[in-house]
């Protein structure tokens, strides 16, 4: 190993934060390395956003073709090539793996490593390189990017059958003729639906007792609805006990139900039960870096981990796994460390969507989350079938949601389950960046007919 290489910053990992951290910091002048095992872009380019959203545009263009007929529009069968779906997925997937890529390579003061990372000391780290060898380097300042993966439960039998995750679902070639899905949380259902409408039968084994335990139970039972209506079996309040192989070689799920043990065949068994942080190379102990009881890395509200001059950025830190948090965490260091902020992850808005059809939008409190916190409440409700443009484009299902503070009508989170529910919530997450009060929203003039003129009626629930 030679002698270690000096630096001012070592990004590990290039997921959605370390690229752009690495930018920023080369253009302020710092000498950077940046480190990845395998492919840059992270979980989101790679095995997360960008392929299942590719794969869910594929599901609704099957669904949208097989009900054609509601619009008067009449056409033959419809056949489902997986093949052709997969490499649709691989090819959206390598151009933007190509792009980060080259931007990576272009940055002329950043040095790029191909290897696995691991810390021998708080300032030095040694390199596995992929190609052969082993480097190692030293850094007034690390960062750690790293991620992380589906997480396998101690389930008996688990290892016997050939089970897939998030990433291996979608390199199947053909579909499944029963999925049987353990695990009712986002990754669940988006999987569950994506294989119903590409023709396969579906149950979710969920051991709570709703889908999306982060949800207020009214949004989970009307996604649950929808699901059923779809054709979507949904268990309860059921738990996994063991796992057998058939003779006809299908896979036999040992269920406990309220209403008793059942035993589920399926063809396919898809494990959505979670995930788990990538660190089990970084020898973090070296480094004087703590994690958490699920192994999460520790950091305080400026993203720095117990030992001073680490920081952990994106999922491997645990908290919102999503794609934007990540890419915010990369923003809140840059303003501490280069522009002279003081910019923390406390109180900032967690916006997400759920990529079911209809989407799910989310930001800020719910109302069980809001009620806890003893704030005193309205609550804005509508269903989805009070939407013009909704009813016009026969897309009317799912329910809105907002809680206003009572106090002085600030509007404290939504839950948008509809058509384009994402956007929907966005033009209320826009309202709460500015600290409009819901008469802004209520009283606003949007276009006619579209989604946006929702929000007057929605707010306009809250008047006696």
């Amino acid at each position: 190993m030679s002698t270690p290489n000096e630096y001012d910053a070592i990004i590990i990992g290039a997921g959605q934060a370390g690229p752009p951290l690495a930018s920023a910091l080369t253009s302020a002048g710092w000498k950077t390395a940046l480190i990845e095992r395998k492919y840059v872009g992270g979980t989101c380019i790679n095995f997360g956003c960008t392929p299942t959203k590719t794969m869910v545009a594929s599901a609704r263009s099957a669904y949208a073709a097989r009900r054609s007929g509601d619009y008067g529009v009449h056409h033959g069968p419809i056949n489902l090539d997986m093949v052709e779906v997969r490499q649709r997925k691989r090819d959206i997937v390598e151009s933007f793996r190509s792009g980060s890529l080259r931007r990576i390579e272009n940055n002329k003061g950043l040095d790029f490593f191909r290897g696995e990372a691991s810390f021998t000391g708080p300032k030095s780290i040694r390199i596995r390189l992929n190609d052969g060898g082993e480097r190692g380097l030293r850094a007034r300042n690390f960062f750690i990017n790293t991620g992380g993966r589906p997480l396998w439960p101690d389930l008996p039998g688990l290892d016997q059958v050939e089970a897939l995750d998030s990433t291996s679902i979608m390199e199947l070639d053909r579909i499944p003729e029963h999925l049987l899905i353990l695990g009712g949380g986002y990754v669940g259902i988006e999987f569950g639906q994506m294989f119903r409408r590409f023709g396969s039968q579906v149950t979710i084994i969920q051991r709570g007792n709703q889908l999306l335990n982060r949800e207020d139970t009214d949004i989970a039972e009307e996604v649950t609805r929808i699901l059923q209506e779809d054709g979507i079996e949904i268990l309860l309040d059921s738990e996994a006990l063991q796992i057998n192989k058939g003779e006809q070689g299908q896979i036999l799920l040992k269920t406990q139900t309220p209403e008793g043990q059942k035993t589920l065949s399926g063809s396919h068994l898809l494990v959505a039960a979670g995930r788990v942080p990538n660190t089990e190379a970084l020898n973090l102990e070296a480094a004087g870096v703590k994690i958490g009881k699920r192994g999460f890395i520790q950091v305080n509200e400026n993203l720095e981990t117990t030992q001073p001059g680490i920081y952990a950025l994106g999922d491997v830190k645990g908290g919102p796994a999503f794609t934007h948090i990540s890419y915010d965490d990369y923003r809140i260091v840059k303003a501490n460390l280069l522009d002279g902020g003081r910019r923390t992850i406390n109180d900032r808005q967690v916006p997400y969507t759920v990529f079911i059809d209809p989407q799910l939008g989310r930001v800020g409190l719910s109302e069980a989350e809001a009620r806890q916190k003893g704030y005193p409440i309205r609550v804005a409700k509508m269903p989805m079938n009070y939407v013009a443009r909704a009813l016009e484009v026969d897309e009317s299902r799912g329910i809105m949601k907002a809680i206003v503070d009572a106090n002085n009508g600030q509007i404290l989170g939504c839950a948008i389950l509809g058509i384009e529910g994402g956007e929907l919530m966005a033009i209320i997450q826009v309202a709460m960046m500015g600290k409009l009060p819901y008469t802004a929203l209520r009283d606003g003039v949007f276009t006619h007919p579209s989604l946006s003129e929702s929000m007057n009626n929605l707010f306009a629930s809250l008047e006696p």
